[in-house]
C-alpha cells in the first residue's frame, strides 16, 4: 500500500492548490520521482501546465499534459491529466481530483492537497477514511 500525505492549506488564495502542487512536483523532480498529477479536467491540467512554466524562474521541470498514454519522451518525468496514470509514471500521484483515484494502490506515494473549501475538506476526509481502511500509511502536513 502507498504512503499517503495530506497537505492541508490554512488560508484561501488564488490557485493555492495548484501552487502547492507545483512545489510538490519540484521536490519530486529533485528526487527523480516519476509523477502523475490527477486533475478534475483537461482545463485544470492545462492551467497547471502553464503554472509550472512560471512558478519558479530558476527551475525547469520536464512535464506535459497527458493524452492517456505515456510520455512523449523518456525525460518527461511529470504528466498531468484527468485520465488514469500510465504505468511509466506511478511513483508519486498528486491527486487534485477530489475523488479517490481508482488505481491508487499502484503508486508508491500519494499526495492529497486539501484547501479551505468546506466541501473539499469533507471529500478529503472521506478519502482519508478509505486510505486508512485499506491500510495505507497516512501523514498530515498543515501548511
Amino acid at each position: 500500500m502507498p504512503r499517503v500525505d495530506f497537505y492541508v492549506l490554512s488560508q484561501e488564495a488564488p490557485d493555492a492548490r495548484l501552487r502547492v502542487a507545483c512545489r510538490l512536483i519540484e521536490k519530486a523532480y529533485d528526487q527523480n520521482l516519476r509523477t502523475y498529477v490527477q486533475t478534475v479536467s483537461l482545463a485544470d491540467a492545462q492551467r497547471l501546465d502553464e503554472l509550472l512554466w512560471t512558478f519558479n524562474d530558476q527551475a525547469f521541470i520536464p512535464h506535459e499534459v497527458s493524452n492517456g498514454s505515456g510520455a512523449s519522451h523518456e525525460r518527461v518525468v511529470v504528466l498531468l491529466g484527468e485520465a488514469p496514470a500510465p504505468p511509466s509514471h506511478r511513483q508519486l500521484l498528486i491527486n487534485l481530483a477530489n475523488r479517490l483515484p481508482a488505481d491508487f494502490e499502484n503508486f508508491e506515494r500519494v499526495a492529497e492537497i486539501v484547501d479551505v473549501d468546506p466541501e473539499n475538506k469533507r471529500l478529503s476526509r472521506e478519502r482519508y477514511k478509505v486510505y486508512r481502511e485499506r491500510g495505507c500509511e497516512l501523514d498530515t502536513h498543515n501548511l
